[in-house]
């Protein structure tokens, strides 16, 4: 096993735009790192150069990892390997989320977690859609008219609060540090109203996907979502950014939004989050 820094994570981001869609999530998290913004992971692969596993897990060294939900993200080229990283480079002492995890490889997560006697389950109610923009000339951008376009602003740390309330995750003190991660340090787009309020918006998680996009109920119906949607694909592109999101299975109203915006997928990927939770006599205590 080999902790990646400096130059190796950047090569470790080249090698990953090899493997699109399925990489997607970890390829975001090191995008992200690569460009300084902030973080609480640690990188680490099986061998280098040439790995077949690597894994964003929380870096425990980190004064500020217990201020959010611990997260392990990882990409597998191999099914023997992933177990052994499993059993061996993931921390099963704590509470975590295994997010955005290639829903091929759940089996074999299941089966390592009931080995070492971890409570797991799944964390949303289905599989997830990995949605995603290849070329920027595959973006059916909507029109907008001239008074609308002047509307069409970021958001600012001023707007946590409102974000935080309304988000289906939010309503607490972890959910508001991360929304106003996001804020800080990635792009943003909102639409304001004629008090120069917020009314529509959507952001980007630290894994630079599209998210949490939500229009106030009294708004809706006028095509705030793929206004917006659009908007922030075309930032993110000028700004050489990934364009992809994750969507419920459920979710029907938003998958049909990103596909009628040129959206596509690979129908045989789904993503799953998995919700670890450490007995409490194998718990390590805070000092």
């Amino acid at each position: 096993m080999k902790t990646l820094e400096g130059l190796e994570l950047q090569v470790a981001e080249e090698v990953l735009k090899k493997h699109f869609p399925r990489s997607y999530k970890v390829y975001g998290f090191l995008h992200s790192i690569n460009r300084g913004k902030p973080t609480i992971l640690e990188v680490v692969v099986d061998a280098w150069p040439d790995f077949k596993v690597i894994i964003c897990r929380p870096d425990l060294a980190n004064r500020h990892v217990m201020d959010y939900t611990l997260k392990v993200t990882i990409f597998s080229m191999d099914e023997q390997i992933f177990r052994m990283m499993l059993e061996n480079t993931v921390d099963w002492r704590h509470n975590f989320l295994f997010a955005g995890l290639d829903a091929s490889n759940e089996p074999i997560i299941r089966e390592v977690s009931a080995m070492k006697n971890i409570n797991q389950k799944t964390y949303t109610n289905a599989a997830v859609h990995l949605l995603y923009l290849p070329n920027i000339s595959d973006l059916n951008s909507p029109t907008v008219d001239g008074e609308l376009g002047l509307r069409i602003t970021s958001l600012d740390l001023s707007h946590v609060d409102l974000v935080n309330n309304t988000w289906k995750f939010g309503g607490n003190e972890r959910a508001y540090r991360n929304i106003k991660r996001s804020i800080s340090n990635f792009p943003t787009c909102c639409i304001k109203d004629e008090l120069d309020q917020p009314v529509s918006w959507i952001l980007v998680y630290d894994y630079c996907a599209i998210g949490i996009l939500y229009t106030v109920p009294e708004h809706r119906g006028k095509g705030y979502g793929k206004v917006l949607v659009s908007a922030l694909a075309k930032r993110l592109y000028a700004e050489g950014y990934p364009i992809y999101c994750f969507i419920e299975q459920d979710n029907t109203v938003s998958y049909k939004l990103f596909k009628s915006l040129g959206f596509t997928e690979d129908s045989s990927y789904r993503a799953v989050w998995l919700d670890v939770n450490t007995p409490k006599d194998l718990v390590p205590k805070r000092s």
